[in-house]
């Protein structure tokens, strides 16, 4: 059974989003292992507080995450 686990940070990814993230993973991983696997794929979505998620030594937040997404810089 295969747990995939994934770390965003919270407020990101809308539950649409995420629902879609779980659905694409798990598809990812059914193409490698097999469609037999599907129904015990495993899928766990974790929210890190904003600024609880550091990159280069620097606290990441949901304001930059998004400002990344626009294509301005964090």
């Amino acid at each position: 059974m295969p747990l995939i686990q994934v770390n965003v940070i919270k407020d990101v990814f809308t539950p649409g989003q995420k629902t879609e993230i779980i659905a694409k993973l798990t598809d990812a991983m059914v193409a490698v292992e097999g469609e037999n696997m599907r129904p015990v794929t495993w899928c766990v979505i974790h929210e890190v507080a904003s600024g609880d998620w550091g990159i280069a030594g620097n606290a990441l937040t949901t304001a930059d995450v998004h400002a990344l997404a626009a294509g301005g810089g964090a």
